[in-house]
């Protein structure tokens, strides 16, 4: 139990503790000034709100600070957990805690309502105060509501007019219509304010745009082909025709829409991403196999919450904000918090929900890039900090990487070889920590010797001048590469630096990021081009090729090209780059005939490169 030093008020609040009970229930904290700081819920009051009394220095820094700064205590007992669970909902929707992670957004979603009236009318609102009806939503999304409000208009023709249309039953007449309007010249109504079109034909219109809304197409895809058929048989051909078009509308956006088996009938599924700050969480709404909204949203976390309590708290408000009536939710992994009472959780491994779920994933993946992409356009140094969180929780590192240092080998086919390294500390080029290397051990074109000896000057050298290593290196290469950092610094140095590779395709564009497993495997890290990881990851690597290329023809052009060819009397420097670069190395110059080497420096100077290296055999 902690003592007055963490909390002056830890007498007072001993006492209450006392006095909690171990059933379910909903606490609450609060400031000195009164203000509720943090809701919480548990199944055992007791055992929940003394755990953070006690063990205080296994607790994250977060909940240590909200531990300081709690005055009071008050706790509601409740029947069951689902209970608690709508509770503590509504409770942290009131006073909008400090310490909780919640939904921020309080913006209202919009509706699509058919109207409570005899010739009723779609509406798009916000506001479900202000119209009577029968209401379809929220949508999230509020592209696909559109998208869907496009489709029906296409497909049926009714009023949105404000006429006060009445049917009279007994005289079999409208009431309150005086002459048709623009819409009806234009082909969107059939004028029922002037008797064009029957009350019967107006609401099975209303009716099959009903099923269109929950989701439900087969029935009314059916009704339309035999609609369709009829118009044929009775030779209504320009009719049939035009019921051909809906059908094909309709089955094109069902097509679109639907997913998995319509067996899946009325499912939410969750995902979540998360890194250090922010949770990312993606919802979608599954009716008779259909997507019918997807919506995803981020949530800044307040006490290092895990995925799973995170998904606790929101998953019961995104619920309840979308008016969800699904009883079954897909989730990556079983959360305890959420009562099987409440929503039934699967967490598929294989089949339609599977293949949901996974859909979902991409779409919480791709929220959580454009996220740190406008973050990062807003506040640089932010977004940086947030993309290291993320490469640190990537590969697995024990602190973030705040400097990474990358290095990459120079060299025309073995003459003047350098290397080179840069270093980024958070996220930016550390200019002053660029380094420069002469390769002093190396004879010929050997990249792995020559990063092996470069490797070892650097690191060597930190560790007898006894300053920081860096919490992460990046190799100019694949597997090969990584391995000579690996032997060099864990089995020559025995320094603990983590290392990756930045691999590259047939093009030689960057296309993986490669790093040790505990096992000391090679494992690729799944990282799309659009990332802005991997473009960061990218700037390092473009960074270091830039500065070992500048240094190799800064030496070049201060020096004498050297080489085996130009000790040959008569070649020079010239004349041996051409054989270099046409041949690779001088031992494949060697190897060639007098033929071959005269189609690249001319017959003369041929026969002397050939006779300098077959002479003496």
């Amino acid at each position: 139990m902690i003592d007055s030093s963490i909390n002056k008020n830890i007498e007072r609040i001993k006492l209450k503790l006392k006095t909690v009970p171990e059933t379910p229930g909903v606490y609450q904290y609060l400031d000195e000034s009164g203000k509720v700081i943090y809701v919480g819920k548990a199944r055992n009051l007791q055992r929940r709100v003394s755990s953070y009394f006690n063990r205080y220095d296994d607790h994250s820094s977060k909940i240590k600070m909200l531990v300081r700064h709690i005055y009071d205590l008050r706790t509601t007992v409740v029947a069951t957990e689902v209970d608690a669970l709508l509770l503590e909902n509504n409770l942290i929707k009131q006073y909008q805690p400090r310490y909780n992670s919640m939904l921020k957004d309080d913006k209202t979603y919009p509706y699509l309502c058919i109207t409570d009236e005899d010739y009723p009318r779609l509406l798009f609102t916000r506001d479900r105060t202000r119209v009577k009806g029968q209401f379809f939503g929220p949508y999230p999304n509020q592209r696909i509501l559109r998208e869907l409000q496009e489709i029906i208009r296409k497909l049926f023709s009714y009023r949105s007019c404000k006429k006060n249309l009445r049917w009279d039953a007994d005289r079999q007449v409208v009431l309150g219509g005086d002459r048709p309007c623009m819409n009806h010249q234009i082909g969107l109504c059939k004028a029922p304010c002037v008797g064009k079109e029957s009350y019967e034909d107006y609401q099975e219109t209303f009716r099959r745009i009903r099923k269109i809304l929950r989701g439900d197409f087969g029935d009314i895809l059916e009704a339309m082909k035999k609609e369709m058929l009829s118009f044929a048989d009775e030779l209504r051909f320009e009719e049939a025709e035009i019921m051909r078009r809906k059908i094909r509308l309709l089955e094109e956006y069902q097509s679109r829409s639907t997913v998995v088996n319509t067996s899946v009938r009325d499912v939410d599924v969750f995902s979540i991403l998360s890194d250090t700050k922010y949770a990312y969480i993606n919802m979608m709404r599954i009716k008779n196999g259909s997507i019918i909204y997807s919506f995803s949203t981020e949530v800044k976390k307040q006490l290092e919450e895990s995925d799973a309590e995170i998904l606790a708290t929101i998953i019961p408000a995104l619920h309840e904000r979308t008016e969800s009536t699904a009883t079954e939710a897909v989730v990556p992994f079983r959360i305890d918090d959420i009562p099987e009472e409440y929503l039934k959780q699967t967490v598929p491994t294989r089949g339609d929900r599977k293949q949901l779920l996974e859909l979902s994933e991409r779409n919480v993946r791709a929220h959580q890039h454009q996220c740190e992409h406008q973050r990062l356009l807003v506040d640089p140094d932010g977004g940086r900090n947030q993309l290291l969180e993320r490469l640190q929780k990537e590969l697995h590192l024990k602190k973030m990487p705040m400097n990474i240092e990358c290095f990459d080998n120079s060299n025309i086919q073995g003459a003047y070889p350098v290397a080179a390294m840069v270093r980024f500390t958070g996220g930016k080029p550390n200019r002053a920590e660029y380094r420069k290397f002469n390769i002093k051990t190396v004879e010929g074109p050997d990249d792995y010797a020559s990063m092996a000896e470069v490797i070892e000057r650097r690191y060597r050298r930190l560790s007898e001048e006894n300053k920081p290593l860096p919490e992460l290196l990046i190799v100019d290469g694949g597997a090969g590469q990584m391995e000579v950092a690996r032997r060099v610094i864990v089995d020559n140095l025995k320094l603990d630096i983590p290392i990756a590779g930045l691999a590259k395709d047939d093009r030689h564009r960057t296309n993986e990021l490669l790093c040790y497993d505990e096992s000391w495997e090679i494992r690729v890290v799944g990282l799309k081009p659009t990332d802005q990881l991997f473009h960061l990851l990218e700037q390092i690597q473009n960074e270091v090729h830039r500065f070992a290329i500048s240094f190799h023809r800064d030496k070049r052009s201060k020096g004498t090209f050297k080489t085996q060819l130009t000790d040959i009397p008569g070649i020079g420097e010239k004349t041996a780059r051409d054989l270099l670069l046409r041949f690779g190395s001088v031992k494949e110059v060697r190897l060639q005939t007098e033929a071959d080497l005269a189609k690249a420096i001319g017959a003369a100077k041929a026969k002397t490169v050939w006779n300098f290296f077959n002479e003496n055999k």
